[in-house]
């Protein structure tokens, strides 16, 4: 199909943030759904390797508004480096991405 729309990851370190960064993401527009999910993370910081429970975003949206999306998550994200990685949809159902713009565009 296109690459119109996008997921953004990003990891959080409770499930309560991830509930807040997910809910004003929906009601700002800037994502149509926000999935949700428990990790374990094992990654190197400051010289040191580190393991962490932690919560992943999958944030729907469309590419166009990822800059809004960045913008969102380093201003309200409780981590000094976030992980905000985007990813392009190639390929989907059609009627998911006819939803995922119609939810987009209010």
């Amino acid at each position: 199909m296109s690459s119109e729309f996008c997921v953004v990851l990003t990891t959080v370190a409770t499930r309560d943030e991830a509930n807040k960064l997910a809910r004003q993401l929906v009601e700002q527009q800037l994502a149509a759904c926000v999935q949700m999910m428990p990790i374990n993370s094992v990654y190197s910081w400051e010289g040191a390797i580190q393991q962490d429970d932690e919560v992943l975003l999958l944030i729907k949206t469309a590419s166009a508004r990822y800059a809004g999306v960045e913008a969102f998550l380093l201003a309200n994200h409780s981590y000094s480096v976030p992980e905000i990685l985007q990813l392009p949809i190639e390929q989907g159902s059609a009627a998911y991405l006819q939803w995922l713009g119609k939810a987009l565009a209010g």
